[in-house]
């Protein structure tokens, strides 16, 4: 049993973000608002998304890129969080995993996710 007034606030939180519908497997761009002393900027933040996990205003998405010199670089997101500005969705993969931890060790082509073709 959850608290009732704790549910309404998540309830009204989650209502007036508008976030697409992604899933691990997605190439995502994800806009980040960053605040270095009296300026904020917007940074956007482009990989794969490698998991989804939490429910609610608690939900995060782990997003990994590939950065210089070819080191992985990890990070994890709150799915509605203030400093989120937008998500949006560049490709849908072809994915048969909800987690795709497994990339951390391919290297290369081998880490490609093929792209979801619609009909």
């Amino acid at each position: 049993m959850r608290n009732k007034y704790i549910e309404s606030f998540e309830k009204a939180q989650v209502e007036k973000r508008e976030i697409p519908t992604f899933r691990a497997g997605d190439t995502v761009n994800v806009a980040v608002r960053i605040k270095e002393g009296a300026k904020t900027r917007v940074q956007n933040y482009e990989g794969l998304c490698i998991a989804i996990r939490g429910q609610g205003t608690g939900r995060t998405f782990m997003v990994r890129k590939m950065g210089a010199n070819s080191i992985g670089v990890e990070r994890i997101f709150p799915l509605y969080s203030d400093s989120i500005e937008s998500v949006t969705v560049l490709r849908r993969g072809r994915i048969r995993r909800a987690k795709l931890f497994y990339l951390r060790e391919l290297k290369g082509k081998a880490a490609r996710i093929k792209e979801l073709r619609r009909k």
